[in-house]
C-alpha cells in the first residue's frame, strides 16, 4: 500500500488507448485538462462507466477527448497509479485510427499526433514512455 494512502480509498477503473498514425511515425497524445497531471501530455483514457465494457469505453475515451474513431485491439499493460487522494488501476490498449480528425474535446486541452523522436521533450511520465513503447512493439508485429 502506498505509505499515505487512506484505507477508505475505493480504486477507480481507467482505461486509455495508444493510436499511432498509418506509418506508426507519430502517436496520439493529450495535453490533460483536468488533475491529475493537469497540464501534462498522456494517453487519452478516462474512467470505466458502470455497465460499460473495456473495449467500449477506450472507443469513447479517445472519441470524446480527440475525435478520433479507433477499433480497440489488445491489451498493451495495466498500470497502477496511487497517491494520497487517487488510485487507478489503468488498462492501456493498441488502437488503430479508423477515422475523424485530431480536435481536443471533453476534458483536454489539447490533442495532437506528436511524432516519435519528439516524446523525449514531451514531459511524459515514465509509465505513458513504457506503454508506448510496448504498443509500439505489438504493432510492429502485427497485433
Amino acid at each position: 500500500m502506498f505509505p499515505s494512502t487512506p484505507t477508505n480509498l475505493t480504486p477507480v477503473v481507467g482505461v486509455g488507448g495508444v493510436v499511432f498514425d498509418e506509418d506508426r511515425e507519430r502517436v496520439l497524445l493529450i495535453k490533460r485538462g483536468r488533475p491529475p497531471r493537469k497540464g501534462q501530455w498522456s494517453i487519452p483514457g478516462g474512467k470505466l462507466a458502470a455497465g460499460e465494457s473495456l473495449v467500449h469505453a477506450v472507443a469513447r475515451e479517445i472519441l470524446e477527448e480527440t475525435g478520433l474513431v479507433v477499433r480497440v485491439g489488445p491489451l498493451v499493460e495495466v498500470v497502477e497509479l496511487m497517491s494520497e487522494n487517487f488510485h487507478y488501476v489503468v488498462l492501456d490498449y493498441l488502437c488503430q485510427w479508423e477515422g475523424g480528425e485530431v480536435k481536443a474535446g471533453d476534458d483536454a486541452a489539447d490533442a495532437a499526433f506528436i511524432p516519435l523522436g519528439d516524446l523525449p521533450m514531451m514531459n511524459l511520465t515514465d509509465a505513458v514512455r513504457r506503454v508506448i513503447d510496448k504498443a509500439l512493439e505489438l504493432a510492429q508485429k502485427g497485433l
